[in-house]
């Protein structure tokens, strides 16, 4: 690997300027850098906006700011962040709202701001540079680039003092050493380059299933969950894959680990107590103190784990959690329209996690002395706090549940959220993501099924809908982004592959055949524009913005799943919903194209085992004939749904004359005019039933792990 000598010595040469005090440098304007100004005005992203009024003339990604660095002879200076990122907002405030600071980098450089959230195509192209340079990366992203787009230099957030002195330094040396610059510029994007050719692992087998149970077993923190030490981020995906682990191998090892992890996830001050829903991620090891921001895709991702052990184990703690995140959801995330806003800041009122907190002499003012003394025995408050200037984090302590709680407890929070209800929220991000939307349609959808509960299908299919209406473009292809009645930004892989999981998810909630037609449509669609013929991969761009300098893969399934990830399971369920032998070839194709390096980390491919899994088992199609609507075709879904059966896929009707769709019911009569269950394998169906009871036990069998792979 090549070892990017040169890049490295300029980054540590300059680290080292820094750490011994970084003075601040002057920056003068001529005539020319006086006619500049701040282009950020008419962008539609929240994080760009923030910056509208920065002293900073900055560009927004494209052609204009390439063309404006080529002609002033100047090197860019990228910064990439979102809306809801506390460490961009601490940056901007010290540095871009700074005269001195400003009047340097319009003087020397052409400043890029770029949301991360609308282009993730550019994001990880220079967070792979970043990571190359310093062995390290994160938001906001600072980076330094040829008038061509090629890093040289980068790192993440820097102090004032010393972003002012690595400015200098750089803008010297682009005087003094272009052609330096320009080869290390070089040398980094082979690197980069190189680093997205990997070896492949050939054919992939379940025991990837198990390695990631000794993985996971391997670095587990038995008293609080999840990964040993801090900051722990919730691991949805490897969770999912362990509950599959135990239903197939069985052993307690797997469920336990679940168990601890989601247990003391959902009583930690993680969890918002009084509101509903998960912060980004603990800087603790106890799923303390959160990093207080609040991720759409979060929610999603949670709300599949907690519902699919809930399955498993029945434990009313666990629907409760899904109820009240969906619940939250709903209330402060959703569009008018039906659709779901991106996130929630950490920030309110100038501090992070001021909006979440309460002091002890406030809790005493507003609830009687009985009434403070349950509640901060239920959630841990004391005088001096858990947090910042003696506040609290409220976490449900042990011996207290959700399920338990007394009415005087439920009265006391509900009185204490319309209280906070009064405070000033923190920063909503609220522009509509087609991808992470596929995600909550998704998760509401299934969630809305298993239990029971219309409004959750209800409203995500009004958000799919939302999507379908605003998001898809003349063509039926889909735009990224969608804000102030605008949509842009033509769609990622992870649109299409997020997209068609939600359309899959709602058919099998309401068996309603267009969103199925749609997912099928828009599958196809994504081979068209994504797939690499020589791989059979997927590209995460359509490769027509050429100011992108490569038209990447993502492989690992990172804090939201790969779309080729999402992509092979979608591929194996539209196989087994519409008999169409292709989908589950293409699927293959992503198992065997996926690098070597699954096999010394499976846990970094966590959806990617999802989808293997449900191909190394005895997957079900199961096609219930009769009105969706009736009683006795209820009774029959109902059994179907009952209990874990996660590599099923379901479909419903009465089909008639030429309306045949899905082809899974397709020539399936009904048995004595009765709602009837044709369960299948491979599609090969047991013989028909009219007995609820009997079609559960006949889905209920599966693949256990062979014997190789259990010892």
């Amino acid at each position: 690997m090549f070892p990017l000598r040169r890049v490295r010595a300029m980054t540590i040469a300059l680290a080292a300027i820094c750490a011994l005090g970084c003075a601040g440098a002057s920056g003068g304007g001529n005539q020319e850098t006086k006619m500049g100004h701040n282009r950020l005005g008419n962008e539609k992203s929240p994080y760009l906006l923030q910056h509208k009024d920065n002293p900073v003339w900055w560009y927004a990604w494209g052609p204009e700011a390439f063309a404006a660095a080529k002609e002033r002879n100047l090197p860019v200076f990228l910064s990439i962040g979102y809306s809801t990122c506390h460490w961009c907002h601490v940056m901007e405030h010290e540095s871009f709202e700074n005269e001195e600071v400003a009047a340097y980098l319009n003087e020397h450089f052409i400043p890029i701001k770029v949301d991360r959230e609308e282009r993730p195509d550019i994001d990880a192209i220079y967070m792979d540079a970043v990571q190359a340079m310093t062995g390290r990366g994160g938001w906001p992203m600072s980076s330094f680039l040829t008038p061509e787009g090629k890093p040289f230099f980068g790192g993440t957030y820097y102090p004032k003092a010393r972003f002012l002195t690595i400015l200098e330094h750089i803008s010297e040396t682009w005087q003094d050493n272009r052609e330096g610059i320009e080869a290390d510029a070089k040398r980094l994007m082979a690197h980069i380059d190189a680093t997205s050719t990997r070896g492949r692992a050939g054919k992939l087998d379940q025991e990837l299933l198990l390695g990631l149970l000794e993985k996971w077993n391997s670095s587990f923190d038995p008293i609080h969950g999840g990964s040993r030490g801090a900051p722990k981020f919730p691991e949805s995906d490897e969770l999912r894959v362990l509950l599959r682990v135990h239903r197939r191998a069985g052993g307690d090892k797997a469920l336990m680990m679940v168990r601890t992890t989601l247990d003391e996830m959902a009583r930690g001050g993680i969890y918002d107590h009084l509101g509903g829903g998960f912060a980004r991620y603990s800087t603790d090891d106890e799923w303390l103190v959160p990093h207080f921001e609040k991720m759409l895709y979060d929610q999603a991702s949670l709300t599949m784990a907690y519902l699919e052990a809930w399955q498993v184990t029945g434990e009313k703690e666990y629907e409760l959690v899904v109820r009240e995140t969906l619940d939250y959801v709903l209330r402060d995330m959703r569009h008018p329209g039906g659709a779901f806003y991106s996130a929630e800041d950490a920030d309110s009122d100038g501090d992070e996690g001021k909006f979440y907190v309460w002091t002890e002499s406030e809790l005493k003012s507003l609830l009687d002395e009985k009434d403070y003394a349950a509640f901060a025995n239920a959630f841990g408050v004391s005088a001096g706090g858990n947090f910042e200037h003696h506040t609290n984090i409220l976490n449900l302590q042990k011996g207290h549940n959700r399920a338990g709680r007394s009415r005087e407890l439920a009265a006391s929070m509900k009185k204490l959220f319309a209280i906070r209800d009064q405070r000033v929220h923190p920063h909503l991000d609220d522009k509509i993501l087609s991808d992470w939307n596929g995600l909550m349609i998704g998760a509401m959808a299934r969630a809305g099924r298993m239990l029971g509960e219309p409004r959750y299908v209800e409203a995500a299919a009004t958000a799919a809908r939302f999507i379908v209406d605003h998001s898809l473009d003349e063509q039926g292809a889909i735009l990224h982004r969608w804000r102030d009645n605008t949509a842009g930004i033509p769609g990622f892989l992870e649109d299409y592959a997020y997209f068609v999981h939600a359309l899959i998810e709602l058919y099998q909630a309401d068996f309603d055949p267009t969103w199925l037609t749609l997912a099928k449509e828009l599958q196809d669609l994504q081979e068209t524009l994504f797939r690499d013929e020589k791989t059979g991969d997927y590209f995460t761009t359509d490769g027509r913005d050429k100011t992108v300098l490569l038209r990447r893969s993502e492989v690992m399934d990172n804090v939201r799943p790969a779309g080729r990830s999402v992509a092979a399971l979608n591929l194996l369920r539209l196989a087994d919903l519409l008999l169409e032998d292709r989908y589950s070839t293409r699927a293959s194709r992503i198992f065997s194209s996926t690098p070597a390096v699954v096999m010394r980390v499976p846990q970094a491919f966590g959806h990617l085992l999802l989808a293997l899994d449900y191909a190394a088992d005895r997957s079900k199609e199961v096609a219930i004939i009769g009105e969706p609507q009736q009683t006795g075709t209820q009774a029959m879904i109902k059994a179907i749904n009952t209990g874990f059966r996660p590599n099923l896929v379901l479909a419903s009707g009465n089909p008639s004359g030429d309306s045949e769709f899905p082809p899974l019911l397709a020539k399936r009569p009904m048995k004595e005019g009765l709602p009837t269950a044709y369960v299948c394998e491979n599609q090969v169906c047991k013989l028909p039933t009219t007995d609820p009871a009997k079609a559960s036990d006949l889905a209920d069998t599966f693949e256990k792990l062979a014997k190789s792979a259990t010892r």
